[in-house]
């Protein structure tokens, strides 16, 4: 008990009692974060599968983001834990490789270079570099299952400001813009929302469910279909600007016509 006692008064004992307490607590929220994507598409890869992404990647992104893909500064960031998601949502819709520097990469769909199988090649190499979010599986990606309503009041709870109410995108700050959502892929709204491409943030499972996702995803497609054009000109789906646009200038121009009537006939 007296040599427990004199160890006890040790200035390590606070570094052993603070050094046991942040491994317990480590483990214990590792285990109990039951609901992140562990981000595993490479553990089902082949060997084959994953030295053709090696090759793909070599080939055309190693000059920006390092052989590694550890980064190369302003050039390229690292890719150190992106996961699967977002080398698919990046290569799929045309903005990586970037053609040139510019302020922002742009979804071009005529520009992607590679096959749907290269796509996923490359997308379970980097992966397997340091694991990050998965591909989503097709049931997150079924608008049918989803509910339109609940996707309208999530997504203008979390990205009408700068997509527009309607997903028809909008203006950003310092020349970068928030690209339309009208036209894209389901898989490639998930996967934007999941990792957060360039000045969007990250919507993890924790932020926005799997199922609030999908209902965002419902509520797109269903703007996309028309279901929300009850009646009337859609005055190209802009929302409010578009409207108040359209009542200021008939408006402007009754009151103009009207004057002009009223000063002819007072003559």
């Amino acid at each position: 008990m007296n040599f427990l006692a004199a160890r006890r008064r040790s200035p390590l004992a606070l570094l052993v009692l603070l050094f046991l307490g942040l491994t317990f607590t480590g483990t214990a929220y590792a285990a109990l974060q039951t609901n992140v994507p562990p981000g595993t598409s490479a553990e089902g890869a082949s060997q084959e599968q994953l030295d053709e992404g090696r090759e793909l990647f070599l080939g055309n992104c190693a000059s920006c983001h390092g052989a590694n893909a550890e980064g190369n500064g302003e050039a390229g960031p690292s890719l150190y834990g992106v996961g699967a998601a977002a080398v698919d949502f990046q290569v799929a819709t045309g903005r990586m490789p970037l053609p040139a520097p510019g302020v922002q990469a742009e979804r071009n769909i005529s520009q992607v270079h590679f096959s749907d199988e290269e796509i996923t090649a490359l997308a379970v190499y980097v992966d397997s570099l340091a694991p990050g979010p998965d591909v989503p599986e097709e049931q997150w990606l079924d608008a049918s299952q989803g509910d339109a309503a609940n996707g309208g009041a999530v997504y203008r709870t979390n990205c009408a400001m700068c997509h527009n109410s309607s997903g028809t995108g909008g203006a950003l700050t310092r020349g970068k813009y928030a690209p339309t959502l009208m036209g894209v892929d389901e898989q490639h709204i998930y996967e934007a929302m999941l990792t957060g491409p360039q000045s969007m943030p990250v919507f993890n499972d924790q932020n926005i469910t799997p199922e609030e996702k999908r209902d965002v995803i419902a509520f797109l497609k269903s703007i996309e279909d028309g279901a929300n054009d009850q009646g009337g000109h859609t005055l190209g789906s802009l929302g409010p600007a578009g409207d108040a646009l359209f009542a200021w200038t008939i408006g402007i121009l009754a009151f103009i016509g009207a004057a002009v009537w009223l000063g002819r006939k007072a003559a």
